[in-house]
């Protein structure tokens, strides 16, 4: 039966691979994968190391400002958020003009 592991497990094998504390052999006993896998795994973690870096970049640029929809939308919602908090803190025996 092939199995299947997630992104985090490939990361740690090749993680460990790029340390070079054990040898590809010891990585891939301790894993329980091909070494051929791990020795896959290390060169596409070093092949794309440089892409989460110019990611983080690149995302910056696309992130557009809040529209004046949105902003509007969110004092709408902060407002409502307010009225209850006094309400409740009216209730309570809190007097939230008194406390200004």
């Amino acid at each position: 039966m092939k199995k299947s592991h997630d992104s985090k497990f490939k990361g740690r094998v090749a993680l460990e691979a790029l340390r070079g504390e054990l040898t590809v052999a010891e990585i891939a006993g301790k894993y329980q994968v091909h070494p051929n896998q791990v020795q896959q795994r290390k060169r596409k973690l070093m092949e794309g190391a440089s892409e989460i870096f110019q990611f983080k970049k690149a995302e910056r640029k696309e992130r557009k400002p809040d529209t004046e929809d949105d902003l509007m939308r969110k004092i709408g919602s902060l407002e409502i958020e307010n009225d209850f908090l006094r309400s409740v803190s009216t209730f309570c025996g809190l007097n939230p003009e008194k406390l200004k």
